[in-house]
């Protein structure tokens, strides 16, 4: 089977990538880890008005009604420019949840503990009591403990871990571009480091993991939207497959860019920290294998 995503998928993907490369989406993510939100709680004004966080919710709570193929397509571009805020908790967990999905689609910036809670600072926790912040690897995602958080929705969650495995793919393309486009420039031995073949290899290598990893996200959101039994296991396959796939591409981007790959200062950095915060998120690969694993067994 060809998949293809429909005209008006294609339509809304560069949409969205337009607003996105027209925003200085890197300045407002660095505002972001000083506790300025301004630049952040504008830009998810204008995705909001998109129709992003609404892309799920039925119509008649105020949203589009879109499928998890639309979810997927949404936050693909949001991992890609390294767009800051809940996004994930909203409009793929919460828009999941009949209590909270209007408010959603109405552009409310919401958060939920998973098992801490993104930026509980500056968006509304919908269900127990912030506590203490902790410290991530990606200063641009400020956690929060959480007392009396209920359990999670199992059909949220999966949602989520949809979302996020979508995002993985877009930082990583985005990292696997910014270092071709580096190892073409950096010369040495006269000759760009693009041209070594140890080089070229181990930028495949990334390319083919991805290329792998992008069917089996478009595929567990399609099973998702058929509501099969093995939808879980799809998105836990997904989930787990995207975050190998990304990792590699972040190690390789860190190792091809040299000493300055570990530079605060590079742009790049941004991306790498978000990769190994995601990997992590909503399920770590481990979780995951652990219930492709449960699933085939049951079978």
């Amino acid at each position: 089977m060809r998949f293809q995503l429909s005209t008006d998928q294609v339509d809304f993907r560069h949409a969205l990538d337009d607003l996105l490369s027209g925003t200085d989406t890197v300045s407002a993510a660095r505002a972001w880890t000083e506790g300025e939100h301004g630049p952040g709680r504008a830009l998810w004004k204008r995705i909001a008005d998109l129709g992003v966080s609404g892309l799920i919710v039925p119509e008649d709570d105020g949203g589009l009604g879109g499928s998890p193929v639309d979810l997927v397509v949404a936050h693909e571009a949001l991992g890609h420019h390294l767009v800051v805020g809940p996004w994930i908790e909203t409009a793929a967990y919460l828009a999941c949840v009949p209590a909270h999905r209007a408010r959603a689609a109405g552009g409310a910036m919401l958060t939920v503990a998973a098992p801490y809670a993104l930026d509980a600072d500056v968006a509304e926790l919908v269900a127990g009591t912030t506590g203490e912040r902790l410290e991530s690897v990606d200063a641009t995602r400020r956690l929060f403990r959480v007392a009396d958080a209920p359990p999670p929705d199992e059909d949220a969650f999966d949602m989520a871990a949809l979302a996020c495995a979508a995002q993985l793919l877009g930082a990583a393309e985005r990292v696997l571009a910014d270092t071709v486009s580096y190892v073409r420039q950096r010369e040495q031995f006269g000759r760009a480091i693009g041209s070594f073949q140890a080089v070229k290899h181990r930028l495949a290598d990334v390319r083919i993991g991805l290329d792998f990893a992008r069917p089996l996200v478009y595929g567990a959101a399609l099973s998702v939207s058929a509501g099969s039994a093995g939808g879980s296991r799809d998105v836990s396959a997904a989930k787990a497959f995207a975050a190998d796939a990304a990792w590699r591409a972040a190690r390789a981007g860190l190792q091809l860019h040299g000493a300055l790959g570990y530079t605060r200062e590079l742009d790049l950095g941004l991306w790498l920290l978000r990769i190994r915060a995601l990997t992590r998120a909503w399920g770590t690969p481990a979780f995951h294998r652990g219930r492709v694993l449960a699933s085939l067994v049951a079978a």
